[in-house]
């Protein structure tokens, strides 16, 4: 049986992600800082509507436990 690792977020510091939160949520930007629980700071964070509008929030702290995908950006 192996054993699940964590993602390596350190490697993504300073780059644009993507990610997919609950609640239908889809929010983008720059991965500021995290923890071990997976708790995230994105910076210049941007909030995509299903309806294509895009809503710019600023920083946010996101909860790891609301996570459901997590993609870096080119």
């Amino acid at each position: 049986m192996s054993k699940d690792r964590p993602p390596e977020l350190k490697t993504l510091g300073d780059k644009k992600l993507s990610s997919k939160l609950n609640g239908g949520r889809h929010v983008q930007g720059i991965l500021w800082g995290f923890e071990p629980f997976m708790n995230l700071v994105i910076n210049e964070c941007a909030e995509m509507a299903t309806s294509g509008q895009q809503s710019n929030t600023g920083m946010e702290v996101i909860g790891g436990n609301s996570i459901i995908m997590l993609e870096a950006l080119a």
